[in-house]
């Protein structure tokens, strides 16, 4: 009896050792798998082609999804001139569409940080949130359309990328002209109202006579001319 259950102990003990080793096998072979499959990271080696390399060439004939884009390097692309300079002109008709869609994707996207003014004072800076430059100050002013545009497709600072929300460039593009609006709709005379130089003060009247008006470039010192008789000039 005894030799009976000693020989039950042994087959068992053997059946779980075999058990242990058919899983430990394979769980290896699912981890070989999981580690190696046939996805192939970016500018990895590849045995596969003969010049090693993973990411091909476009073939012979291909043609872009887009034709109308032509060149991509260019300005509505890349938001740079040739000479790797930011566009000071936007490649697309400034009409109320565009605008508008400006305006939709901004309030969407840019307004819970840069506020709806652009003054930098949105609802998440208020919360907290490291304040972005408001566009109203001359340096952002000064810069090119293109430069807008940069930052809205590969980020800048803290700021990161939104070409995956924004998603064609007509859209941004439309953000840009808003981003220019709000700009002009707190300095509708342009880049230099902020350097208007002052009017003159006023001459003091003599008696007998006025004094002539002076020109917001006058000096402020300016001579004033006698009285002509009878008090108009």
């Amino acid at each position: 009896m005894s030799n009976a259950n000693g020989s039950h102990r042994r087959c068992s003990r053997l059946l779980v050792a075999l058990a242990v080793a058919g899983l430990a096998g394979l769980g290896a072979g699912c981890n070989l798998e999981m580690r190696d499959n046939s996805r192939i990271k970016p500018y990895e080696h590849s045995p596969v082609f003969a010049d090693g390399r993973s990411s091909r060439p476009l073939v012979p004939g291909t043609v872009p999804h887009r034709p109308e884009f032509g060149d991509p390097n260019s300005a509505l692309l890349t938001g740079f001139n040739p000479d790797g300079q930011p566009t000071a002109e936007l490649p697309l008709p400034v009409t109320a569409e565009l605008l508008a869609e400006g305006r939709k994707q901004f309030n969407i996207y840019c307004a819970v940080c840069h506020g709806t003014d652009g003054a930098g004072k949105g609802v998440i800076v208020r919360r907290g949130f490291p304040p972005p430059p408001s566009y109203h100050i001359e340096r952002l002013r000064r810069a090119p359309v293109g430069h807008i545009y940069d930052v809205i497709t590969n980020g800048y600072g803290v700021m990161y990328s939104y070409a995956d929300r924004i998603q064609t460039p007509e859209k941004r593009w439309a953000v840009a002209a808003y981003i220019r609006a709000l700009q002009f709709s707190e300095f509708p005379k342009g880049l230099d109202a902020a350097a208007l130089p002052a009017a003159a003060p006023p001459t003091p009247e003599k008696p007998g006579g006025a004094a002539p008006a002076s020109s917001p470039n006058a000096p402020a010192h300016a001579p004033s001319e006698p009285a002509a008789s009878g008090g108009n000039h």
